[in-house]
C-alpha cells in the first residue's frame, strides 16, 4: 500500500499472470485446431502438430516476457488476442494448403509471423514514451505518401495495383502506410482540434472551420479519391478516409464530420465506380451476387461464399471438411473469412468478431485512459485500423459492401499485413502500460 496526500492507495495490479496463462491457452486452442484439422482429413493428428506448437508458444511466451520486463502495467487481453487470432490464421491457412496442389502458405506465414513478434518485442523495447512519435509525424506522412504512390510503378494483382514485387517477394505497403497516416492525424487533430471545433463560418447546420485547417481535411479527401483512381484500391482509400473521420469525430466530438466524410466518400467511390471497370466489376456483384449463375457463368466469388457460411450452418462442417478452397485463392484474401464460416459455424465466426471487438474496446479504453490528447487519438486511431478493416473485409465477404479484396487482420496470409498488426498490438502495449502504470512510478 501506498499513500498519497495522507490516504491509502491501492496496488494497481500488473494482470501479467493473467496475461501468462490467456496466452498459454491461445496457443492450446490454436495447437488443438491445427490436430483437428489433420484428424479430419487424414484421421491423425499431423507429425508436425509439436513442432508447430512448439514454435508458437515460444514466439508467445518471449513476447510475453518482453512485455513483462517493459511494461508491467501493459492491458492484460492485448497480447493474448494478438496471439489467438495468428494462431487461428495459421491452422485456417494450414487447412487451406492441404486442398491447394502446392501448399506452402502455412509455413511462410509462420515466418512472417515470427517477423511480426519480432518487430513487436522492438517497439516495446525502443518506444518507451509514445509521444516522441509526434515529433516525426510529418515525416511520417511523407513516408506514408511514397509508399501509397510506390505500387502505381508495378503490374496490378488481381485487379489493383497495392503490390511491390522485388523476385519471389511481394509485399503492400499501404499496409504500413496506415500506422504513419495515424501517427501524423494524431498529430495533426491533438493541435488543431479547437479550431475544427469551435471556429469558423456556419453554412445551414454545419459549421466550416478556416480555410487553412479545412485544407488538409481536403488534401486528405484528395489523396482517397487519388489512391481509388490509380490503384483501383477501393479497400485501402475506404480504411485510410474512414480512419481520418473517425479520429476528426474523436478529436472534435461534432457529429456532422461524419456525415462530410460519408458524403465525400461516397461521391469519390461513385466517380471512381463509373470509371473504372474493376471497380464497377465489384459493384455489379455486389448487387446481384446471384447473376453470374442465371448467366450460366457459374457462381462467382461472392456466391461461393455465400453458399459456403450457408453450409456451415450454427457449429460448422469441422475443420478439413469443407470446400471453401472452391472461391479461389482463399487463403490469400478476404474470402478466408468465409473458410472459417463453412468450418467454424456461425458460433465460430462470432468467435471471431468477438476478439476483433475486444481487441478495438482495449484499445479504445488505453485512449480514454491516456491524458495527453496526442495518445489518445493515436491509441483510438489505431485500434479504428483493426476495427474499419474487420468491417470492410466482413462486410465484402457477406455481400453487406462491395468486395475490397483486404486482409482480414492476423488471419490471412500476407506478411505485410500480420507483421503491420503485431506491430499495432505493440504501440497499444506500451501506451496502456503508460495509461494503467501508478503516477508515483511513471
Amino acid at each position: 500500500m501506498t499513500r498519497t496526500a495522507g490516504r491509502p492507495r491501492r496496488a494497481v495490479p500488473t494482470r501479467r499472470n493473467t496475461e501468462l496463462a490467456l496466452v498459454l491457452a491461445a496457443v492450446l486452442l490454436a495447437v488443438l485446431g491445427y490436430a483437428e484439422v489433420g484428424g479430419n482429413i487424414d484421421g491423425t493428428v499431423p507429425a508436425d502438430a509439436g513442432e508447430y506448437g512448439a514454435a508458437l508458444g515460444a514466439l508467445a511466451l518471449l513476447a510475453h516476457a518482453v512485455v513483462r520486463w517493459k511494461a508491467p502495467y501493459a492491458d492484460p487481453l492485448l497480447l493474448p488476442i494478438g496471439v489467438l487470432l495468428n494462431g487461428i490464421g495459421l491452422v485456417v491457412i494450414y487447412r487451406l494448403d492441404r486442398a491447394a496442389p502446392r501448399g506452402d502458405a502455412a509455413p511462410a506465414q509462420l515466418l512472417w509471423s515470427a517477423l511480426g513478434v519480432g518487430l513487436f518485442i522492438a517497439v516495446v523495447l525502443l518506444v518507451r514514451d509514445h509521444r516522441r512519435l509526434q515529433r516525426y509525424a510529418y515525416l511520417g506522412a511523407l513516408v506514408a505518401l511514397v509508399l501509397l504512390v510506390l505500387p502505381v510503378l508495378f503490374p496490378p494483382v488481381y485487379g489493383s495495383r497495392i503490390w511491390i514485387t522485388v523476385g519471389p517477394l511481394s509485399f503492400q505497403p499501404g499496409e504500413f502506410a496506415k500506422i504513419l497516416l495515424a501517427v501524423f492525424f494524431a498529430a495533426y487533430l491533438a493541435v488543431h482540434r479547437d479550431a475544427l471545433a469551435l471556429t469558423g463560418r456556419r453554412v445551414w447546420r454545419f459549421r466550416l472551420p478556416p480555410g487553412r485547417v479545412l485544407a488538409p481535411v481536403l488534401v486528405i479527401w484528395a489523396a482517397f479519391v487519388g489512391v481509388l483512381v490509380l490503384e483501383t484500391d477501393l479497400g485501402t482509400s475506404l480504411l485510410l478516409f474512414g480512419l481520418f473521420v473517425v479520429m476528426l469525430y474523436v478529436a472534435t466530438a461534432r457529429s456532422g464530420w461524419i456525415a462530410i466524410g460519408l458524403f465525400l466518400a461516397a461521391v469519390a467511390a461513385a466517380g471512381v465506380g463509373l470509371l473504372s471497370p474493376h471497380v464497377q466489376s465489384r459493384v455489379d456483384d455486389w448487387l446481384d451476387p446471384l447473376g453470374s449463375i442465371a448467366a450460366g457463368r457459374g457462381a462467382n466469388q461472392i456466391a461461393q461464399s455465400l453458399f459456403a457460411f450457408a453450409w456451415g450452418g450454427e457449429l460448422g462442417a469441422g475443420l478439413g471438411n469443407g470446400h471453401s478452397i472452391l472461391i479461389g485463392f482463399a487463403a490469400k484474401s478476404d474470402f478466408i473469412l468465409a473458410t472459417v464460416g463453412e468450418e467454424l459455424g456461425l458460433a465460430g465466426l462470432f468467435a471471431v468478431f468477438l476478439l476483433y471487438a475486444l481487441l478495438v474496446s482495449r484499445g479504445f479504453r488505453t485512449g480514454i485512459a491516456l491524458r495527453d490528447p496526442f495518445g489518445r487519438l493515436l491509441a483510438i486511431g489505431l485500434a479504428a485500423i483493426v476495427g474499419l478493416q474487420v468491417f470492410v473485409v466482413a462486410g465484402g465477404v457477406l455481400d453487406l459492401i462491395p468486395l475490397t479484396g483486404m486482409t482480414l487482420p492476423f488471419v490471412a496470409q500476407g506478411g505485410s499485413s500480420v507483421v503491420t498488426n503485431w506491430i499495432i498490438v505493440a504501440l497499444l502495449v506500451r501506451m496502456s502500460d503508460l495509461a494503467r502504470r501508478p503516477p508515483e512510478e511513471g
